[in-house]
């Protein structure tokens, strides 16, 4: 797939960070949970590796059944139909030269063309002109890094990527963010402003890829049918906006696909390949927990495709997965809801919630979130640390090749059973940081596999038990107390600067004795009198 100047797939801009050392960058909001723009990243591209389809549902290498038979003089039609918009036939060559940038009298043409060849593709319908503008990158960089953030949001995110071991204390969860998508993505449709916007890597070379464009133009022509912008597409909760986008990004990324396999063999297509790099990616632990979307929500759109056409996929907009868990087991989807975990607040006065203004005073970070815990350590090792193995991680198609549409198992011994899971994040005067996360698991067995886990994650992270159930980083991006209890299938994790501070966070801790001497000698004391 053509993107940042070279024919990245997600594997292989996955492969690259992992060979040069880089963390990713993200697909959703640049603020916590929060929906965002929906957009088209490198790694957003993705194709089924075949050169026929192989879905089942009578498309043959044309693709363009759902279309209308163009007349033989080209002639527009007497009302609009599907594969014809503002005057252009999906199989029409358009006289369009990108090597002094796109003028405005050719993207209309480029739009009219890929609108009419998503209908094709697609089946569907536009109701109107979806108007397109083009940004260079810098320009998309320095509107990222200009965001703000509330100081309470910007607390509870960075709790929030902390509790997942992904963003250490000495970072902004935000800042990297916005960082890692003002690098990576390269268009995104805004629902609030009803409008596309394409990135140039630069503003002298304002080109239009033709496959964003069409992956941008189904995000359209989902906002006409069903208002991106308004419930219940408007998640705040990480594990929503995940599962949300398994059927959003999901049904636009297998458009996608579609498409590109007409590209050459039955249309021509335009593509603004140019030499160059977007630059670094911030953190890829972040990335791949948003990329999940991205990698299984073809492959669960294709599946409802596969048992009931395209109707079926239509009607997942009004009854969107519940959870990631269903994306990434997509016969869990209506039959498994995830469970509502509640959790009580019993800090001391010492320590107070933080709530962000006019979000939900919880997380929800859900299945792949958990997974993305134990599969950053592949990436921040350079692959010499393995909890998941790459066997797992990887999927692999018939040739014995990562496969390109679905390339990513967000599936392992760990983090398989989630079945719901609630974080509070606490705040003392000293301005440091706790948090308490509750997980549900469908089984005791479940629960056990996902504590063996994590006590192994915490000693990757250079983690040390120090006592029953209690662990210690004594230094590092995570230097933090630890205490994890487990009650048949739910885990607790109480978390705090101190292992004295651990009982003031969670009161139900109670007093921990060090039984380890190997902890640092100053802790140790503080505990030993708790």
């Amino acid at each position: 797939m053509l993107s940042q100047g070279s024919k990245l797939t997600a594997v292989l801009l996955v492969i690259a960070m992992l060979g040069s050392g880089v963390a990713g960058a993200t697909l959703g909001g640049t603020t916590a949970d929060a929906a965002a723009p929906t957009e088209r990243t490198p790694s957003a591209s993705v194709q089924d590796g075949s050169a026929t389809t192989q879905d089942g549902t009578g498309v043959g290498q044309t693709g363009t059944n759902c279309a209308a038979t163009p007349p033989e003089n080209g002639a527009d039609p007497d009302s609009d139909v599907k594969g014809w918009e503002n005057g252009v036939w999906y199989d029409e060559s358009i006289d369009v030269n990108q090597d002094d940038g796109v003028q405005r009298a050719e993207r209309r043409k480029i739009v009219s063309r890929t609108m009419a060849r998503v209908e094709a593709v697609r089946c569907v319908e536009f109701d109107q002109r979806v108007p397109v503008s083009v940004l260079s990158r810098e320009e998309f960089r320095q509107r990222q890094a200009s965001q703000n953030a509330s100081a309470e949001l910007r607390t509870f995110d960075n709790a929030k990527f902390e509790a997942l071991l992904l963003v250490g204390e000495d970072e902004d969860s935000i800042a990297v963010q916005n960082e890692n998508r003002g690098s990576g993505v390269l268009g995104f449709y805004s629902p609030r402003n009803d409008r596309i916007v394409v990135i140039a890597e630069s503003a002298e070379e304002l080109r239009i890829d033709e496959l964003t464009l069409a992956h941008e133009l189904m995000h359209a022509w989902q906002d006409q049918q069903f208002d991106l912008a308004g419930s219940p597409f408007d998640g705040q909760l990480r594990d929503q906006v995940n599962a949300r986008n398994g059927v959003v990004e999901g049904d636009a990324s297998y458009t996608e696909t579609l498409y590109q396999r007409q590209c050459g063999a039955n249309w021509d297509c335009l593509d603004a390949t140019r030499s160059g790099s977007a630059g670094q990616l911030a953190n890829i632990g972040v990335y791949l927990m948003k990329f999940q979307p991205y990698s299984d929500g073809p492959a669960f759109v294709r599946m409802v495709r596969n048992v009931g056409g395209w109707e079926a996929v239509n009607d997942l907009y009004g009854n969107l997965p519940a959870s990631t868990e269903q994306v990434i087991h997509p016969l869990r989807y209506e039959s498994d809801p995830p469970t509502n975990v509640t959790l009580n607040d019993t800090a001391t006065d010492s320590w107070s919630r933080v709530r962000a203004p006019d979000r939900p005073g919880y997380a929800r970070l859900g299945e792949a979130a958990v997974m993305m815990s134990f599969v950053y350590p592949y990436y921040h090792s350079q692959g010499q640390t393995q909890l998941v193995s790459a066997a797992e991680w990887f999927d692999y198609n018939q040739s014995g090749n990562v496969s390109e549409f679905d390339p990513l198992n967000y599936e392992s011994n760990y983090s398989t059973g989630w079945d719901g899971d609630r974080l509070h994040v606490y705040e003392n005067e000293n301005g440091s940081l706790s948090y308490v996360w509750k997980l549900a698991w469908d089984s005791p067995q479940n629960a056990q596999q996902f504590v063996g886990g994590y006590e192994r994650l915490l000693q990757y992270w250079g983690g040390q038990q120090i006592g029953p159930n209690a662990w210690r980083i004594p230094d590092g991006k995570f230097a933090d107390a630890f205490y994890v209890d487990i009650d048949g299938r739910n885990v607790t994790i109480v978390n705090a600067p101190t292992v004295a501070e651990l009982s003031e966070v969670r009161p139900e801790v109670g007093p921990v004795t060090v039984t380890n001497a190997t902890t640092e000698s100053s802790d140790a004391n503080e505990t030993t009198a708790t």
